[in-house]
């Protein structure tokens, strides 16, 4: 099966090998950051919140840090204090979407097939309104680039099937490139946070940013 970062000819080919580049170089930049400012940049995302008001009760689905990732904890704490509720997703197989459980901030993890924490099979499965997402790279579009397996892709696909859910990608302000060279299968966010700045991409024109 053809993943959302593989394309189906010369072009889908040729981007795919792009994006494997522009990943690589996003995530040395990544990689770079002093443990300082990941702790720094969290805790503004913590401390700023969402750019829109939540409904109570809505789920809010975060993830797992691995890696160089911009720690999710301290926004998902905000918005639990704020009357959210929170899950994490696991990863069920290459080129499904994933599903999401409830996980209360005191849960005990499990590691997934793919060594990630996630929830006990005996937390209950739930459609988050809200996903939180890591990437490796976003555009001022909205576009983003994940780790080339595909999953948030097909996760929004197939939830959208139903409904909206908002699309929020977390991110070091470092990992801003200047174009994701994105196929007709791949999924724009509706935003992107950083320590610095929330783009806002629901418009059709151009995205803006507001510095944080």
């Amino acid at each position: 099966m053809m993943t959302a970062e593989q394309g189906s000819g010369p072009g889908g080919k040729h981007v795919t090998n792009t994006k494997a580049t522009l990943r690589a170089q996003a995530l040395a930049k990544r990689d770079g950051l002093s443990d300082k400012k990941r702790a720094s940049a969290a805790a503004r995302l913590g401390k700023r919140g969402l750019p829109f008001q939540l409904q109570p009760g809505s789920i809010v689905s975060g993830y797992s840090p691995i890696r160089s990732e911009i720690d999710p904890i301290p926004l998902m704490q905000k918005l639990a204090s704020e009357g959210a509720r929170l899950a994490l997703p696991c990863v069920t197989a290459r080129g499904q979407s994933l599903i999401f459980r409830i996980w209360h901030p005191n849960d005990r993890l499990m590691l997934g097939p793919l060594g990630i924490p996630e929830p006990s099979p005996a937390a209950a499965e739930v459609i988050p309104d809200v996903m939180l997402t890591p990437l490796a790279a976003f555009d001022k579009l909205g576009h983003r680039i994940g780790y080339g397996a595909g999953h948030y892709d097909f996760t929004f696909a197939h939830l959208r099937k139903a409904r909206h859910v908002v699309g929020i990608g977390l991110a070091f302000a470092a990992q801003e490139i200047a174009a994701v060279p994105a196929l007709a299968h791949d999924v724009a966010l509706d935003y992107v946070l950083t320590e610095s700045d929330v783009f806002d991409f629901r418009s059709p024109e151009l995205a803006h940013s507001l510095r944080g």
